[in-house]
């Protein structure tokens, strides 16, 4: 397969994951339904506190995971886009490096403007290693090779870890 080919399936398999909506729970099975309900406290003490309080998230979470999800989805349209002008012939191998390379690190660099927005220290961190990814993208010698590789991973994870 040339490497415009795999341009092409790389870009699209990314822009498709990165179209992914946290909310589709489509083909998910439903939650089993308790086999039994739990027993009531004696008489005279109090229920135990729930072992897994909820996780409190900073007030613009949601906005930056929001905002994150939007820069996967343009980036990996651009980068399918670029893809698919090199399967036409319109730029050559080394073109498309190039513009692959200008692509991910400008995606590197929007993402960690919202990693530096982010309240939530853990969406900070995910945001920024998501970002450090982007730059090892950016900098490879063989970027196509690194999107069939690593990128494709990158929209599932943003989608299972970037929620308020």
């Amino acid at each position: 397969m040339t490497l415009r080919r795999t341009a092409a399936l790389v870009a699209l398999a990314a822009f498709a994951a990165g179209c992914q909506s946290a909310d589709d729970t489509a083909g998910e099975p439903a939650a089993a339904p308790p086999t039994s309900a739990p027993a009531d406290p004696p008489t005279g003490t109090a229920p135990e506190p729930s072992e897994s309080p909820q996780a409190v998230t900073a007030a613009n979470t949601v906005e930056v995971c929001q905002a994150v999800d939007k820069l996967i989805v343009a980036g990996s349209k651009k980068i399918a886009d670029e893809s698919a002008a090199a399967t036409r012939g319109e730029e050559t191998s080394e073109e498309l490096n190039s513009r692959l390379k200008a692509t991910l690190g400008g995606l590197a660099d929007d993402v960690r403007e919202q990693a530096e927005r982010a309240e939530d220290d853990e969406i900070e961190e995910l945001l920024t290693e998501t970002a450090k990814q982007l730059d090892t993208g950016a900098r490879s010698s063989t970027p196509v090779k690194w999107l069939g590789s690593t990128f494709v991973d990158i929209p599932p994870k943003l989608t299972r870890e970037c929620r308020a």
